[in-house]
């Protein structure tokens, strides 16, 4: 799939392109029952990022960062055969991850072929001579927690797993990278797959204008081609083409492969020449190929703006400057030079434009690549805002930036941003095998990051200024306008109890490429390994103050990091229906200042340290999320206090954060995905049920001040409260910390506890179809109420769920829909168990014209299971997957953290962390099967599709 990814953690934003669908919906803070979903895990971040650092860290002396290294345990070989090998022993956790990352992306394509390095990463997983198998069954049977993408100078395949399965993985590796089967059929399939992949992106303007003003900025170097690939291209792609690219660029020469994780180098570097040296060899590959079609990036000269006039909601900038590539001397303070304009509050841009109420939102990143870089400024204005106006207060940014300056605290900040963004950013082993495999084939030295971390200490403000003068140069830039031609409109279709008619021809699951009987083949062609036999060994600490606040620490010293997750139970289920969106007013203006800090001093005491803290607000409750290095865990404890006892919601921030939040609603309802949703869940639960309320434009503008006020003082309050926190820290003092920062607070009464109406099922088959202009990619949402996280058939129904939709390219609803018949590149299905709540749900992105027969052979599907269950032999694969993807998921800190936060929630035993997975083993077909039978309803189903015009004949199965 083809998303937008920045590596953010060394600021080298790179457009990413996954095979696996990123989930962006998100109903309520339910417990996504992906706890355990593969393709879940790619969530956290849309983008997809995880957060941790190596044990190497552990001795880490900030006040003495040069004698440092991130990566000095990380050991490099050349295999006879060229392959390169990076092993990385950590020993944190009883996982490993696996990277393959292949010297080939977009930079090797050139006009005609563009897109082709993409697609034969789709064909990566279509099966190999020795097992022509859909490899992500592989995978998912294993509970690897799998990705890969494509970007401008690399494709990269990564897999997570419990260390006993780790030569299973190297094994699969080899084998693809060998004996891979690129056919007909397959590539019919997966073309169309792409192309609808490629259409989806086409429903964002900023995709549009983005791909409009690279193509101007580098009209004769592969970089400024789409990395996803044209579709006009896509469709005339040969298997003779893509088995040239695959002979040419997939092969040991040309391959990193990375390993970091709790192994033992020695024997698995042994098993790795084993594995990988007995393969067929290929040809030399040639000098041209390895090198890509390399060109100078051409200095343009501006000649006026690039204007899209499409239908949209929100005008938006785009500008481009070239930059060196990734090694060049200039290169670290091009990236402080960033921070300082772009990153936080305080930055210039920031200041100029959106706290100014100019625009909604700046983003500004540079790109450090092989051949050379670019600097991209991308700004979304606010409502009858002039292009021309926010362009020239830009360009007048930059001229008095490079004309005066900056400041010592300016720099400070930013290098100190940056160094914590390292530093956080590569918590987690796939991370930091990550950071290994990027810097190896960008740079050609696997340990650049070390050198570079060194480089961006020692940047100077002049160096700031040079750069700036050099590279921000408005007659080399490019840039573009996208203005809106119309506001959104939606159409809806709505009948709430007309059937879904069709003549759909039943198609049978039980085909020869996906479906039940090829369940042995799974078993058949899946490498050996050993059974893990690991538990987990440590559950938190509760503590619970007098005043009901509860905290849940567990220490981990392997890295000088907290990672900080807490819960309010101040949703937007307590909004009043004329004033919805007043929860997340409340929420986003936390932090724009106390009775001691103003909104820039807040920002600044985190900033200068590189910590974050963040409230997300959500149906059920407000979400806290934050970081630090461990040295700086009390600014983050009391800054986190201050703004909760303390805030003061000063008139300009809140109406600049209502001004924000009107033109969110006006890109939200614009996003076929959010038009989705919101209907979705609005015929789900109609009013008067909490869950029904959405924000308007007459309910934002509706609240007050003191609707802020009075909102925050009642639902605020300590015994409404949970923290979790995991890091470096000592439980004792952290404690005492605690107890002296909210020990005081507070309140009045008892807290307020909401009834939700029961809600029941309808009669029938519903269908909305709401119709957005512009569109070219439909999204459909399908489901009914369901169970939440306290029912007795939670744990079935996690097994039922990865088999039907846990896993985008192994489940029953991936297999057929998306593998066999091409019509989705992204399906999946969950239970969203909330604490009052629940909801089954579907989603899925296809081709217009393929939208009907996507939704007639789910429900089929659905019938099928509903009336036949499964085999035992799909339950048995979906727990060992559900427990394997759990205890990987557990090695990363955020995720960790977060469960942990929410079996509090949920009122769970703090066991539980440790019980899941014994609970999920005691799972038998017997109870699937009734979980089927009674919460999957294929003929009481709400069934939303928004985007372009979709037909409603032809959807019905027989």
């Amino acid at each position: 799939m083809f998303v937008f990814y920045k590596l953010y953690q060394y600021r080298f934003p790179l457009l990413l392109l996954s095979l696996w669908l990123i989930v962006v919906v998100l109903l309520s803070n339910y417990s996504v029952s992906g706890e355990s979903n593969a393709a879940s895990n790619q969530i956290s971040n849309q983008v997809y990022t995880r957060k941790e650092i190596t044990s190497n860290f552990k001795s880490l002396n900030i006040s003495n960062p040069q004698k440092q290294s991130m990566n000095e345990d990380a050991r490099k070989i050349v295999l006879e055969n060229g392959l390169t090998v990076i092993t990385k022993e950590v020993h944190t956790a009883p996982v490993v991850t696996v990277q393959v990352w292949y010297r080939i992306g977009s930079r090797n394509e050139e006009q005609g072929v563009n897109g082709i390095a993409h697609q034969l990463e789709h064909m990566m997983f279509k099966g190999t001579a020795r097992r022509p198998i859909q490899f992500g069954r592989l995978f998912s049977t294993l509970g690897s927690d799998s990705n890969a993408f494509t970007s401008y100078d690399q494709t990269a395949y990564y897999n997570t797993v419990e260390r006993t399965k780790l030569n299973a993985l190297l094994e699969l590796e080899a084998d693809r990278m060998h004996n891979s089967l690129i056919d007909a059929p397959a590539l019919a399939s997966e073309k169309r797959v792409v192309i609808s992949e490629l259409q989806g992106y086409e429903n964002n303007p900023e995709y549009r204008l983005s791909h409009a003003v690279m193509h101007a900025a580098f009209p004769d170097h592969p970089y400024g081609l789409s990395v996803g690939g044209k579709k006009s291209d896509v469709e005339k792609f040969t298997v003779e083409k893509v088995q040239e690219y695959y002979n040419k660029f997939y092969r040991p020469d040309n391959a990193v492969l990375v390993i970091v994780g709790d192994f033992q180098t020695e024997s698995t570097i042994a098993d790795v020449k084993r594995i990988f040296n007995n393969s067929a060899e290929k040809k030399v590959l040639s000098a041209e190929y390895k090198n890509g079609i390399r060109r100078d990036a051409i200095n343009r000269v501006s000649t006026g703006p690039i204007i899209l006039k499409e239908p949209g909601a929100a005008s938006i900038l785009q500008s481009v400057y070239p930059l060196p590539d990734i090694k060049h001397p200039d290169a670290p303070a091009l990236d402080v030079m960033d921070y300082i304009l772009s990153d936080g509050r305080n930055s210039r841009l920031y200041q100029a434009l959106v706290d100014s109420g100019i625009a909604t939102d700046v983003d500004a990143s540079v790109a450090s690549l092989k051949d050379f870089g670019w600097y991209e400024i991308t700004i979304l204005a606010t409502p009858k805002q002039d292009l021309k106006k926010i362009d020239s207060i830009v360009t007048k940014v930059i001229s008095k930036f490079t004309e005066e300056g900056v400041d010592e605290s300016e720099l400070k900040r930013a290098k100190a941003q940056f160094e914590s963004s390292v530093i956080l950013g590569n918590r987690d082993i796939t991370s930091q095998a990550m950071q290994l495999g990027n810097d190896e084939v960008v740079t050609g030295n696997h340990l650049f990051m070390d050198n570079y971390l060194d480089a961006v200490r020692k940047v100077t403000a002049q160096d700031v200024q040079r750069v700036a003068k050099h590279y921000l140069n408005i007659e080399s830039r490019t840039f573009g306008y996208f203005l809106p031609t119309q506001a959104p409109v939606i159409a809806k279709n709505s009948s709430s109890n007309n059937k879904i008619n069709s003549n759909q021809t039943h198609e049978s699951f039980t085909s020869s490429s996906g479906g039940v009987l090829d369940k042995a083949d799974v078993l058949k062609y899946l490498p050996q390994f050993e059974a893990p036999s690991e538990t987990l060994q440590s559950v938190p600490e509760l503590v619970m103050f007098p005043n009901g606040l509860r905290v849940l620490m567990l220490p981990d010293k392997s890295t000088p990091t907290v990672t900080l997750s807490g819960y309010i139970k101040a949703g937007s289920e307590f909004d009043c229906d004329n004033k919805a969106g007043l929860s997340e007013l409340v929420a986003d203006n936390l932090l724009s200042g106390t009775k001691t800090k103003d909104v820039l001093q807040l920002a600044k005491a985190l900033e200068e340290r590189g910590a974050s803290l963040d409230f997300n607000p959500s149906r059920e409750g407000v979400r806290i999320e934050g970081d630090s290095l461990a040295e700086d865990l009390s600014v983050l404890l009391h800054t986190l206090a201050d703004v909760i006892k303390n805030p003061t919601f000063p008139n300009r921030e809140l109406e600049l954060s209502r001004k924000h939040a009107l033109s969110a609603l006006e890109q939200d309802l614009d996003d076929p995905s959010e038009v989705a949703r919101r209907t979705f869940v609005q015929s789900i639960y109609p009013k008067p049920h909490p869950l029904h309320k959405f924000p308007t434009k007459q309910s934002l503008r509706r609240i007050t001040r003191k609707d802020v006020i009075d909102f925050k003082a009642k639902y605020y309050r300590p015994d409404a409260m949970v923290l979790a926190l995991v890091g470096d820290f000592n439980p004792a003092e952290v404690k005492s910390r605690l107890k002296g920062e909210l020990g005081d607070w507070s309140v009045d009464g008892k807290a307020e506890t909401l009834l939700y109406p029961s809600v029941s099922m309808p009669d029938n088959v519903i269908r909305v179809n709401s119709v957005l202009p512009g569109k070219a990619q439909t999204i459909t949402y399908m489901g009914n109420t369901a169970i939440n996280r306290n029912d007795s058939r939670y744990y079935s129904a996690l097994v039922l769920n990865q088999i039907l939709g846990g896993d985008t390219l192994s489940s029953r609803l991936g297999a057929e829909l998306r593998d066999r018949q091409g019509l989705t590149y992204g399906i999946f299905s969950n239970f969203l168990a909330g604490k009052n709540s629940g909801t089954f749900l579907i989603e899925m992105q296809t081709s217009p014209q393929d939208t009907a027969k996507a939704i007639a052979s789910t429900r089929q599907l659905l019938q099928d299971i509903h009336k036949l269950g499964v085999t035992e032999q799909e339950v048995e694969t979906a727990k060992r997957t559900v427990v394997s993807n759990y205890i990987v998921s557990l090695a990363n800190p955020e995720e960790l953290v977060h469960q942990i936060l929410m079996n509090q929630v949920y009122g769970l035993d703090v066991e539980e962390l440790r019980n899941f997975t014994e609970k999920i083993n005691q799972v038998g077909l017997s109870q699937v099967n009734q979980a089927a039978r009674e919460l999957l309803n294929p003929d009481k189903i709400v069934v939303v599709t928004a985007g372009p015009a979709v037909a409603t004949q032809g959807i019905q199965p027989n």
